[in-house]
């Protein structure tokens, strides 16, 4: 991997770095431009915290989204869970339509405020193109090559492990990289139930009519998203998109 390949990620490291260092010290700045407010500059947490929380939260849900979403999409591409995909396809879209409130809203009475509530919301919105991508990817193998496999004396494992997931793992990365993504955004909802996140400012902010906080927080968190698609775009091919 060379540096030309690794510099947009550098970049974008360098910039979420630069910006955490920098907005802590831009009260100056912020007066100057919203002159207006009282407290232009979000003090309640500091934006090094809120973003470790935010990464957290989005990479707790991801991950078990992408080990449950490939698991199941694994299983209804098997001959012994295919009847089950129109069901599975479904439930997960469904899962997709609800508003991530209505999902805290459900999830709240049962986990209490903070991260755990937040947690599920993120890992339900996160399922769907987890395992439509998985489902297409492993449909999408040749044939051919399935039956090559099957005249070597492949175990059904064995071509899944050897040679259905390798050809497949583009499509399904970037099934994770979507979910990722959404969740970068998603997961600011979570601080309308008490979770700490980057959406901490942008919902005090919008609560209280303060635009600077909602800027700070809206700054970081488009950061954060870019660095991430970066980082998947790296790990896809070895090069950015």
């Amino acid at each position: 991997m060379t540096l030309r390949a690794l510099r947009p990620v550098l970049l974008m490291a360098a910039l979420l770095a630069g910006l955490l260092v920098l907005l802590p010290r831009s009260a100056l700045l912020f007066h100057a431009l919203f002159p207006s407010l009282d407290r232009p500059l979000y003090t309640r947490a500091s934006f090094l915290d809120l973003t470790l929380a935010h990464i957290r939260l989005v990479l707790g849900a991801t991950g078990a989204a992408a080990l449950v979403g490939v698991s199941a999409g694994i299983f209804v591409t098997r001959e012994a869970g295919r009847r089950l995909l129109p069901l599975l396809s479904a439930t997960a879209a469904i899962g997709q339509t609800f508003p991530p409130v209505a999902v805290l809203a459900l999830t709240v009475p049962v986990l209490g405020y903070g991260s755990g509530a937040t947690l599920v919301a993120l890992f339900v919105y996160a399922l769907l193109p987890i395992i439509a991508n998985t489902v297409t990817g492993l449909e999408g193998v040749e044939r051919s090559t399935l039956e090559a496999a099957d005249g070597m004396g492949f175990t059904p494992l064995r071509r899944l492990l050897q040679i259905e997931l390798p050809l497949a793992a583009p499509v399904i990365l970037a099934g994770i990289r979507t979910s990722a993504i959404i969740n970068v955004g998603t997961a600011t909802v979570g601080s309308t139930v008490g979770a700490l996140s980057l959406g901490s400012p942008i919902i005090e902010g919008l609560s209280g009519s303060n635009t600077a906080y909602v800027v700070q927080g809206a700054i970081l968190v488009a950061t954060l998203a870019l660095l991430i698609d970066r980082l998947f775009a790296l790990g896809s091919d070895g090069t950015p998109a």
